[in-house]
């Protein structure tokens, strides 16, 4: 909350209604939200159209998955970009390690999940992952 004040950017959390509880570690999936937060941050930096924000959005899909989404208005991402983003090693920051996405799809791909990320038709990205839902009844 701190860094996001600093950085004077909008936050907005978007919860879709009665969402079904997943089941993970809960340390570890806060470690990705934490990591596309900073990124998203990041990617806001130096964006100079209007209000910088982020959302942060969950919603259930189809089969028993629940989506999670940080979306920002940032520059976006340079679309032969993309399909290297999760690579270990590969960053677009000057200090970066390239690690931190790396890491973020081996904790979503362990929980049952996916991960990526696209480019907003407007301005600005969007990386979502998903993960598996615990429906009523079923033993976590």
């Amino acid at each position: 909350h701190a860094e996001i004040r600093a950085r004077n950017v909008e936050l907005r959390v978007d919860l879709q209604r009665e969402l079904p509880k997943i089941h993970g570690d809960r340390i570890h999936l806060q470690q990705v939200l934490l990591n596309l937060l900073l990124n998203s941050l990041d990617a806001l930096e130096f964006s100079r159209h209007g209000p910088r924000q982020i959302a942060v959005c969950a919603r259930r899909i189809g089969g028993g998955m629940v989506e999670l989404a940080v979306v920002d208005n940032g520059e976006g991402i340079d679309p032969d970009v993309l399909p290297k983003l999760f690579e270990p090693f590969f960053t677009t920051k000057n200090s970066g390690t390239g690690i931190g996405l790396a890491i973020s799809r081996t904790i979503v791909e362990t929980h049952g999940g996916r991960i990526w990320a696209e480019n907003n038709p407007d301005r600005g990205a969007t990386v979502r992952f998903t993960l598996p839902s615990v429906e009523p009844g079923a033993t976590a």
